[in-house]
Protein backbone atom coordinates (compact mmCIF):
# COMPACT_ATOMS: atom_id res chain seq x y z
CA UNK A 1 0.00 0.00 0.00
CA UNK A 2 1.31 3.78 -1.38
CA UNK A 3 1.09 6.51 0.85
CA UNK A 4 -0.64 8.52 -2.22
CA UNK A 5 -4.32 9.23 -3.04
CA UNK A 6 -5.42 8.82 -6.09
CA UNK A 7 -7.46 11.27 -7.84
CA UNK A 8 -10.80 11.50 -7.34
CA UNK A 9 -10.60 9.46 -4.12
CA UNK A 10 -11.91 11.70 -0.62
CA UNK A 11 -10.70 10.83 2.45
CA UNK A 12 -13.38 7.86 3.55
CA UNK A 13 -12.48 5.63 1.00
CA UNK A 14 -8.44 6.26 1.54
CA UNK A 15 -9.33 5.19 5.22
CA UNK A 16 -11.38 2.01 4.35
CA UNK A 17 -8.14 0.80 2.01
CA UNK A 18 -5.81 1.62 5.50
CA UNK A 19 -8.76 -0.58 7.34
CA UNK A 20 -8.40 -2.61 5.28
CA UNK A 21 -4.16 -3.62 5.04
CA UNK A 22 -4.41 -3.14 8.57
CA UNK A 23 -6.50 -5.56 9.70
CA UNK A 24 -5.21 -7.78 7.04
CA UNK A 25 -1.78 -7.36 8.12
CA UNK A 26 -2.29 -7.59 11.97
CA UNK A 27 -3.52 -9.68 14.09
CA UNK A 28 -4.16 -8.08 17.13
CA UNK A 29 -5.53 -4.61 17.06
CA UNK A 30 -7.21 -1.61 19.59
CA UNK A 31 -8.11 2.05 18.92
CA UNK A 32 -7.12 3.97 22.00
CA UNK A 33 -10.36 5.78 22.55
CA UNK A 34 -10.26 8.95 24.76
CA UNK A 35 -14.60 9.91 24.05
CA UNK A 36 -13.55 12.82 22.40
CA UNK A 37 -14.35 13.38 18.30
CA UNK A 38 -11.43 12.33 16.34
CA UNK A 39 -11.07 8.82 18.12
CA UNK A 40 -14.71 8.27 18.17
CA UNK A 41 -14.88 8.44 14.82
CA UNK A 42 -11.82 6.16 14.47
CA UNK A 43 -13.86 3.72 16.63
CA UNK A 44 -16.80 3.76 14.68
CA UNK A 45 -15.46 3.35 11.05
CA UNK A 46 -13.89 0.25 13.29
CA UNK A 47 -16.90 -0.87 14.07
CA UNK A 48 -18.42 0.09 11.04
CA UNK A 49 -15.79 -2.26 8.80
CA UNK A 50 -16.07 -5.11 11.00
CA UNK A 51 -19.35 -5.38 10.69
CA UNK A 52 -19.82 -4.44 7.35
CA UNK A 53 -17.28 -7.56 6.32
CA UNK A 54 -18.96 -10.16 8.77
CA UNK A 55 -15.11 -10.20 10.01
CA UNK A 56 -14.50 -12.95 12.66
CA UNK A 57 -12.92 -10.93 15.24
CA UNK A 58 -13.15 -8.56 18.22
CA UNK A 59 -11.14 -5.31 18.67
CA UNK A 60 -9.68 -4.04 21.94
CA UNK A 61 -10.54 -0.51 23.03
CA UNK A 62 -8.14 1.27 25.53
CA UNK A 63 -9.75 4.13 27.45
CA UNK A 64 -7.47 5.67 30.05
CA UNK A 65 -10.44 7.17 32.52
CA UNK A 66 -8.74 10.34 34.37
CA UNK A 67 -11.58 10.12 36.75
CA UNK A 68 -11.88 14.18 36.44
CA UNK A 69 -14.04 14.50 33.02
CA UNK A 70 -17.59 16.16 32.30
CA UNK A 71 -20.36 13.77 32.71
CA UNK A 72 -21.15 13.60 29.45
CA UNK A 73 -17.82 12.11 28.36
CA UNK A 74 -18.58 9.32 31.01
CA UNK A 75 -21.84 9.06 29.13
CA UNK A 76 -20.75 9.02 25.90
CA UNK A 77 -18.00 6.29 26.25
CA UNK A 78 -20.57 3.90 28.52
CA UNK A 79 -22.41 4.03 25.59
CA UNK A 80 -20.24 3.03 22.81
CA UNK A 81 -19.28 0.47 25.46
CA UNK A 82 -22.65 -0.98 25.84
CA UNK A 83 -23.82 -0.63 22.08
CA UNK A 84 -20.58 -2.43 20.79
CA UNK A 85 -20.20 -5.09 23.97
CA UNK A 86 -20.76 -8.22 21.16
CA UNK A 87 -17.44 -6.89 19.13
CA UNK A 88 -15.50 -5.02 21.73
CA UNK A 89 -12.61 -6.05 23.82
CA UNK A 90 -12.92 -3.09 26.83
CA UNK A 91 -10.15 -1.67 28.58
CA UNK A 92 -11.33 0.68 31.32
CA UNK A 93 -8.48 1.75 32.95
CA UNK A 94 -8.23 3.66 35.96
CA UNK A 95 -4.98 3.59 37.03
CA UNK A 96 -3.43 6.73 39.51
CA UNK A 97 -0.13 7.72 36.90
CA UNK A 98 1.37 11.02 37.10
CA UNK A 99 -0.94 13.56 34.88
CA UNK A 100 0.86 17.16 34.18
CA UNK A 101 -1.38 19.94 35.45
CA UNK A 102 -1.42 23.69 34.72
CA UNK A 103 -3.28 24.63 36.89
CA UNK A 104 -1.84 25.04 40.28
CA UNK A 105 1.63 26.55 40.61
CA UNK A 106 2.11 23.84 43.61
CA UNK A 107 1.27 20.89 41.54
CA UNK A 108 3.22 20.34 38.82
CA UNK A 109 1.16 16.69 38.57
CA UNK A 110 -1.97 14.95 39.82
CA UNK A 111 -2.91 11.52 40.41
CA UNK A 112 -6.32 10.32 38.75
CA UNK A 113 -7.79 7.65 41.49
CA UNK A 114 -5.46 8.10 43.69
CA UNK A 115 -6.62 6.02 47.19
CA UNK A 116 -5.16 9.01 49.54
CA UNK A 117 -7.72 11.04 47.80
CA UNK A 118 -10.58 8.59 47.64
CA UNK A 119 -12.95 10.74 49.25
CA UNK A 120 -12.09 13.59 47.17
CA UNK A 121 -12.96 11.21 43.93
CA UNK A 122 -14.59 13.33 41.22
CA UNK A 123 -16.58 10.48 40.74
CA UNK A 124 -16.91 6.76 41.50
CA UNK A 125 -14.29 4.19 39.69
CA UNK A 126 -16.72 2.25 36.93
CA UNK A 127 -17.65 -1.24 37.63
CA UNK A 128 -15.62 -3.52 35.82
CA UNK A 129 -12.28 -1.39 35.29
CA UNK A 130 -8.85 -2.29 35.06
CA UNK A 131 -6.96 -1.47 38.11
CA UNK A 132 -3.34 -0.87 39.12
CA UNK A 133 -3.30 -4.31 40.11
CA UNK A 134 -4.10 -5.66 36.94
CA UNK A 135 -0.77 -4.39 35.31
CA UNK A 136 2.55 -6.14 36.80
CA UNK A 137 4.47 -3.05 34.96
CA UNK A 138 2.85 -0.67 36.89
CA UNK A 139 4.54 1.92 39.16
CA UNK A 140 4.09 5.12 41.30
CA UNK A 141 6.46 6.71 39.05
CA UNK A 142 5.20 6.35 35.92
CA UNK A 143 3.68 9.26 33.86
CA UNK A 144 -0.03 8.28 31.53
CA UNK A 145 2.43 8.71 28.60
CA UNK A 146 4.76 5.84 29.85
CA UNK A 147 1.74 4.18 30.93
CA UNK A 148 0.48 4.00 27.53
CA UNK A 149 3.61 2.91 25.70
CA UNK A 150 3.46 0.05 28.82
CA UNK A 151 -0.07 -0.96 28.27
CA UNK A 152 0.65 -1.49 24.43
CA UNK A 153 3.83 -4.15 25.13
CA UNK A 154 1.94 -5.84 27.80
CA UNK A 155 -1.52 -6.28 25.77
CA UNK A 156 0.85 -7.93 23.06
CA UNK A 157 2.09 -10.30 25.28
CA UNK A 158 -1.32 -11.06 26.74
CA UNK A 159 -2.76 -12.08 23.37
CA UNK A 160 0.17 -14.08 22.19
CA UNK A 161 0.15 -11.76 19.10
CA UNK A 162 2.14 -12.28 15.98
CA UNK A 163 1.54 -7.96 15.16
CA UNK A 164 0.00 -6.15 17.26
CA UNK A 165 -1.54 -2.14 16.09
CA UNK A 166 -3.02 0.52 18.34
CA UNK A 167 -5.16 2.76 16.43
CA UNK A 168 -4.75 6.52 17.57
CA UNK A 169 -6.64 8.91 16.09
CA UNK A 170 -4.73 12.00 15.98
CA UNK A 171 -4.91 14.70 12.93
CA UNK A 172 -2.25 16.49 11.91
CA UNK A 173 -4.82 19.69 11.36
CA UNK A 174 -4.91 20.15 15.32
CA UNK A 175 -1.65 20.76 16.16
CA UNK A 176 2.14 21.40 14.53
CA UNK A 177 3.35 18.13 17.26
CA UNK A 178 0.71 16.15 15.79
CA UNK A 179 2.40 17.00 12.24
CA UNK A 180 5.56 16.13 13.26
CA UNK A 181 4.24 12.91 14.85
CA UNK A 182 3.49 11.75 11.09
CA UNK A 183 5.28 14.02 8.41
CA UNK A 184 8.56 13.87 11.03
CA UNK A 185 8.12 9.59 11.19
CA UNK A 186 11.49 8.20 10.01
CA UNK A 187 10.49 5.86 7.62
CA UNK A 188 12.38 2.98 8.90
CA UNK A 189 10.42 2.87 12.38
CA UNK A 190 7.41 2.79 10.25
CA UNK A 191 5.52 -0.24 9.09
CA UNK A 192 6.13 -1.14 5.10
CA UNK A 193 7.23 2.32 4.80
CA UNK A 194 4.13 4.05 5.62
CA UNK A 195 4.05 7.55 7.28
CA UNK A 196 1.10 7.15 9.11
CA UNK A 197 2.63 4.25 11.01
CA UNK A 198 5.13 4.14 13.63
CA UNK A 199 7.12 1.33 14.89
CA UNK A 200 6.45 1.36 19.29
CA UNK A 201 8.32 -2.06 19.57
CA UNK A 202 9.31 -5.63 17.82
CA UNK A 203 6.08 -6.23 16.38
CA UNK A 204 4.67 -3.34 18.19
CA UNK A 205 3.16 -0.35 15.90
CA UNK A 206 1.14 2.57 15.74
CA UNK A 207 -1.22 3.12 13.08
CA UNK A 208 -3.10 6.94 12.74
CA UNK A 209 -6.01 6.20 9.90
CA UNK A 210 -7.35 9.84 9.86
CA UNK A 211 -4.15 11.59 9.99
CA UNK A 212 -5.47 13.71 6.81
CA UNK A 213 -9.22 14.29 8.03
CA UNK A 214 -9.95 17.96 8.90
CA UNK A 215 -12.51 19.04 11.49
CA UNK A 216 -15.44 19.31 8.73
CA UNK A 217 -14.45 15.77 7.54
CA UNK A 218 -14.65 14.51 11.14
CA UNK A 219 -18.43 15.95 11.58
CA UNK A 220 -19.32 15.33 8.60
CA UNK A 221 -18.77 11.54 9.43
CA UNK A 222 -20.81 11.81 12.54
CA UNK A 223 -23.75 13.48 10.82
CA UNK A 224 -23.80 11.03 7.31
CA UNK A 225 -23.44 7.54 9.70
CA UNK A 226 -25.70 9.18 12.64
CA UNK A 227 -23.47 8.08 14.79
CA UNK A 228 -23.84 9.11 18.03
CA UNK A 229 -21.05 11.38 20.11
CA UNK A 230 -20.20 13.19 22.99
CA UNK A 231 -22.90 16.05 23.48
CA UNK A 232 -20.37 18.36 25.46
CA UNK A 233 -19.34 19.24 21.85
CA UNK A 234 -23.13 20.52 21.11
CA UNK A 235 -22.94 22.52 24.48
CA UNK A 236 -19.04 23.91 23.42
CA UNK A 237 -20.88 25.09 19.61
CA UNK A 238 -23.65 26.73 21.70
CA UNK A 239 -21.23 28.48 23.88
CA UNK A 240 -19.45 29.94 20.93
CA UNK A 241 -16.26 28.13 21.51
CA UNK A 242 -14.07 27.64 18.28
CA UNK A 243 -14.27 24.08 16.86
CA UNK A 244 -10.53 24.19 16.98
CA UNK A 245 -10.67 24.81 20.98
CA UNK A 246 -13.32 22.29 21.84
CA UNK A 247 -11.59 19.71 24.37
CA UNK A 248 -12.93 16.76 26.10
CA UNK A 249 -9.30 15.56 27.42
CA UNK A 250 -8.06 15.97 30.91
CA UNK A 251 -9.32 19.70 32.32
CA UNK A 252 -6.11 20.32 33.98
CA UNK A 253 -3.79 20.26 30.82
CA UNK A 254 -3.24 23.80 29.02
CA UNK A 255 -4.68 23.16 25.83
CA UNK A 256 -8.30 22.80 28.14
CA UNK A 257 -7.89 25.39 30.51
CA UNK A 258 -9.34 28.28 28.04
CA UNK A 259 -12.66 25.74 28.68
CA UNK A 260 -12.53 24.80 31.93
CA UNK A 261 -14.31 27.82 33.01
CA UNK A 262 -17.25 26.10 31.26
CA UNK A 263 -17.28 23.47 33.48
CA UNK A 264 -19.45 25.77 36.58
CA UNK A 265 -22.24 26.45 33.88
CA UNK A 266 -22.34 23.09 32.05
CA UNK A 267 -21.47 20.68 34.76
CA UNK A 268 -21.60 22.41 37.92
CA UNK A 269 -21.29 18.81 40.26
CA UNK A 270 -18.41 17.60 38.34
CA UNK A 271 -17.30 20.85 38.99
CA UNK A 272 -17.82 21.72 42.67
CA UNK A 273 -15.70 18.38 43.24
CA UNK A 274 -12.71 19.81 40.78
CA UNK A 275 -12.25 22.65 43.21
CA UNK A 276 -11.42 20.47 45.90
CA UNK A 277 -9.12 17.83 43.85
CA UNK A 278 -6.99 19.44 42.11
CA UNK A 279 -4.99 22.58 43.81
CA UNK A 280 -5.80 25.66 41.36
CA UNK A 281 -8.60 24.91 39.45
CA UNK A 282 -11.08 27.35 40.77
CA UNK A 283 -8.42 30.40 39.84
CA UNK A 284 -8.01 28.55 36.11
CA UNK A 285 -11.47 28.41 36.05
CA UNK A 286 -11.85 32.12 36.53
CA UNK A 287 -9.13 33.16 34.86
CA UNK A 288 -8.23 30.78 31.69
CA UNK A 289 -7.92 32.76 28.65
CA UNK A 290 -7.47 35.99 30.47
CA UNK A 291 -4.84 38.45 30.89
CA UNK A 292 -4.49 36.63 34.38
CA UNK A 293 -3.45 33.28 33.05
CA UNK A 294 -0.82 34.52 30.34
CA UNK A 295 -2.40 34.79 27.00
CA UNK A 296 -0.80 36.70 23.96
CA UNK A 297 -2.69 40.26 25.67
CA UNK A 298 -0.93 40.29 28.99
CA UNK A 299 -0.19 43.84 30.05
CA UNK A 300 2.76 44.48 32.21
CA UNK A 301 1.78 46.25 35.86
CA UNK A 302 2.32 49.44 35.97
CA UNK A 303 6.26 50.28 37.43
CA UNK A 304 7.71 47.26 36.58
CA UNK A 305 10.17 45.98 33.45
CA UNK A 306 9.21 42.65 32.19
CA UNK A 307 12.45 41.46 34.59
CA UNK A 308 11.45 42.94 37.50
CA UNK A 309 7.64 41.04 37.08
CA UNK A 310 9.24 37.68 36.13
CA UNK A 311 11.32 37.94 39.97
CA UNK A 312 8.38 39.21 41.63
CA UNK A 313 6.07 35.90 40.41
CA UNK A 314 9.09 33.72 40.63
CA UNK A 315 9.18 35.09 44.90
CA UNK A 316 5.47 33.94 45.30
CA UNK A 317 5.95 30.32 44.35
CA UNK A 318 6.62 27.34 46.32
CA UNK A 319 10.56 26.67 46.43
CA UNK A 320 10.28 23.95 44.04
CA UNK A 321 8.52 25.61 41.23
CA UNK A 322 10.45 28.39 41.39
CA UNK A 323 13.63 26.65 41.17
CA UNK A 324 12.32 24.95 38.65
CA UNK A 325 12.09 27.82 36.35
CA UNK A 326 15.20 29.56 37.50
CA UNK A 327 17.00 26.44 36.05
CA UNK A 328 14.95 26.89 32.51
CA UNK A 329 15.73 30.35 32.44
CA UNK A 330 19.42 29.85 32.93
CA UNK A 331 19.72 27.18 30.39
CA UNK A 332 17.98 30.07 28.10
CA UNK A 333 19.75 32.55 28.85
CA UNK A 334 23.45 30.52 28.03
CA UNK A 335 22.08 28.66 24.69
CA UNK A 336 21.09 32.14 23.54
CA UNK A 337 24.75 33.47 24.65
CA UNK A 338 26.68 31.08 23.57
CA UNK A 339 24.78 28.55 20.50
CA UNK A 340 22.03 31.21 19.19
CA UNK A 341 18.47 30.49 18.47
CA UNK A 342 17.84 29.82 14.52
CA UNK A 343 15.59 32.58 13.50
CA UNK A 344 14.86 33.10 9.60
CA UNK A 345 16.22 36.18 7.62
CA UNK A 346 12.84 38.42 8.01
CA UNK A 347 12.85 38.44 11.72
CA UNK A 348 17.18 39.03 11.70
CA UNK A 349 15.91 42.37 10.21
CA UNK A 350 13.18 43.13 12.44
CA UNK A 351 15.89 43.01 15.20
CA UNK A 352 18.61 45.19 13.57
CA UNK A 353 15.44 47.49 12.82
CA UNK A 354 14.67 47.39 16.78
CA UNK A 355 18.28 48.02 17.11
CA UNK A 356 18.64 45.07 19.54
CA UNK A 357 22.41 43.77 19.69
CA UNK A 358 22.98 40.36 18.14
CA UNK A 359 25.59 38.68 16.62
CA UNK A 360 24.39 36.38 13.71
CA UNK A 361 26.03 33.38 12.63
CA UNK A 362 26.57 31.32 9.08
CA UNK A 363 26.31 27.87 9.90
CA UNK A 364 24.20 25.51 12.13
CA UNK A 365 24.00 22.28 13.43
CA UNK A 366 20.32 21.82 12.75
CA UNK A 367 18.86 20.79 9.14
CA UNK A 368 17.34 24.74 9.04
CA UNK A 369 17.61 27.59 6.08
CA UNK A 370 17.67 29.64 9.49
CA UNK A 371 20.38 31.54 10.80
CA UNK A 372 21.85 31.24 14.57
CA UNK A 373 21.68 34.31 16.19
CA UNK A 374 23.60 34.94 19.70
CA UNK A 375 21.69 37.49 21.85
CA UNK A 376 21.17 38.57 25.24
CA UNK A 377 18.12 38.14 27.07
CA UNK A 378 15.35 41.34 26.09
CA UNK A 379 13.03 42.70 28.14
CA UNK A 380 10.20 42.52 25.45
CA UNK A 381 9.91 43.68 21.64
CA UNK A 382 7.36 44.34 19.28
CA UNK A 383 7.62 42.37 16.75
CA UNK A 384 5.23 39.16 15.15
CA UNK A 385 7.71 36.71 15.95
CA UNK A 386 8.04 37.58 19.94
CA UNK A 387 7.48 34.06 21.21
CA UNK A 388 10.93 33.07 19.14
CA UNK A 389 13.00 36.06 20.87
CA UNK A 390 14.40 35.63 24.03
CA UNK A 391 12.62 37.99 26.54
CA UNK A 392 11.53 38.11 30.27
CA UNK A 393 7.48 38.37 28.71
CA UNK A 394 8.26 35.29 27.66
CA UNK A 395 9.19 33.69 30.96
CA UNK A 396 6.21 35.80 32.82
CA UNK A 397 3.88 34.04 29.97
CA UNK A 398 5.22 30.47 31.26
CA UNK A 399 4.76 31.48 34.93
CA UNK A 400 1.68 32.86 34.89
CA UNK A 401 0.53 29.73 32.60
CA UNK A 402 1.53 27.10 35.30
CA UNK A 403 3.89 26.58 32.41
CA UNK A 404 6.56 24.14 34.41
CA UNK A 405 8.27 22.55 31.34
CA UNK A 406 8.33 26.18 29.71
CA UNK A 407 6.75 24.77 26.56
CA UNK A 408 5.77 28.24 25.51
CA UNK A 409 9.25 28.71 25.31
CA UNK A 410 10.52 26.11 23.14
CA UNK A 411 11.81 23.64 25.63
CA UNK A 412 11.65 20.18 24.72
CA UNK A 413 11.31 17.16 26.91
CA UNK A 414 14.71 17.26 29.62
CA UNK A 415 17.63 14.80 29.16
CA UNK A 416 16.16 12.85 32.31
CA UNK A 417 12.84 12.38 30.39
CA UNK A 418 14.22 10.91 27.51
CA UNK A 419 16.45 8.61 29.11
CA UNK A 420 13.98 7.40 30.80
CA UNK A 421 11.59 6.98 27.72
CA UNK A 422 14.54 5.42 25.98
CA UNK A 423 14.91 3.30 28.88
CA UNK A 424 11.68 1.81 29.11
CA UNK A 425 11.26 1.18 25.28
CA UNK A 426 14.62 -1.30 25.56
CA UNK A 427 13.04 -2.56 27.97
CA UNK A 428 9.64 -3.33 26.00
CA UNK A 429 12.05 -4.23 23.04
CA UNK A 430 13.76 -6.98 25.21
CA UNK A 431 10.52 -7.91 26.69
CA UNK A 432 9.27 -8.88 23.05
CA UNK A 433 12.21 -10.58 21.92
Amino acid sequence: MNNKRTKGENVYQLVQKRLKFLFNEFDNIYVSFSGGKDSGVLLNLCIQYIREHNLDRKIGVYHMDYEAQYQMTTEYVEQTFRENQDILEIYHVCVPFKVVTCASMFQTYWRPWDESMHAHWVRPMPKNCYKKEDFPFYNEEMWDYTFQTSFASWYHKKHDAVRTCCLVGIRTQESLDRWRTIHGNNRLNSYHNLMWTRRLGYDLYNAYPIYDWTTEDIWTAYARFKWPFNQMYELYYKAGVPLDRQRVASPFLSTAQETLKLYKAIDPNTWGKMVGRVNGVNFTGMYGGTHAMGWQSIKLPEGYTWREFMYFLLSTLPERARKGYLRKLSVSVNFWRTKGGCLNDNTIQKLIAAKVPIIVMDNSNYKTSKKPVRMEYQDDINIAEFKEIPTYKRMCICILKNDHACKYMGFSPTKEEISKRSQIMEQYKNILQ
